[in-house]
């Protein structure tokens, strides 16, 4: 069994991993054998910035499961946060390739999107593993209804960032319902809505910068 020291070590190695070097994957990324089509300049800011903040999105995932696997207390919870947190690195990975793809960047203020979603996650832990479960739950649940905004909002011809928000939207949910099934409980709505503010800080941040 890992100590605790270890396990800050680990989460340490993660964050860097997470803000300075180019995430992997093991999945086909989703839409890869679509073809490339010429959008227009505003087209391709809308894609890019979007798709920057679906970046950050990940980013803050990752930091949250970590946080929350540090202090989750059943051992299982543990794992099956910590195997959620490898299958987002796939999402990092793929929004991270549509972004240069379309030739744009990252957000400058990914460092801060981390530091802040690992001290929540870790937070959440705290509480007890039905509450951690439950926030990661409605975490899912709320990053799947910005998922489907962003289908609305990116630009009917760009089929390729369009397959990879939407294979995300279906994982997100896969996610969500792990959560639940582990024994996380419904989180209060004062907490919901405190969780939806936050979420729009973040994105309508990451949006620009």
């Amino acid at each position: 069994m890992l100590s605790n020291i270890d396990k800050l070590i680990i989460s340490f190695d993660n964050a860097l991993r997470t803000i300075m070097t180019p995430a992997q994957t093991v999945r086909p990324v989703p839409g890869r054998d679509l073809s490339e089509v010429e959008l227009t300049e505003t087209e391709k800011k809308e894609s890019i910035a979007l798709m920057r903040v679906n970046h950050v999105g990940e980013v803050c995932a990752q930091a949250l499961y970590q946080g929350q696997a540090l202090t989750a207390r059943n051992e299982a919870v543990q794992a099956a946060l910590v195997e959620a947190a490898r299958e987002e690195t796939e999402h990092l990975a793929w929004t991270e390739r549509r972004i240069t793809e379309l030739g744009g960047r990252k957000s400058f203020l990914n460092p801060l999107w981390y530091g802040g979603s690992f001290t929540i996650g870790a937070v959440s832990g705290i509480f007890g593993d039905k509450w951690n479960l439950g926030f990661l739950a409605e975490t899912e649940n709320q990053v799947g209804a910005h998922l489907a905004g962003h289908l609305q909002r990116l630009p009917q011809s760009d089929e390729k960032s369009r397959a990879i928000v939407a294979q995300m939207q279906i994982d997100e949910a896969s996610h969500a319902t792990m959560a639940m099934s582990y024994g996380g409980t419904e989180l209060p709505l004062p907490v919901k809505f405190a969780m939806k503010l936050g979420s729009k800080v973040m994105t309508g941040t990451a949006y620009w910068v």
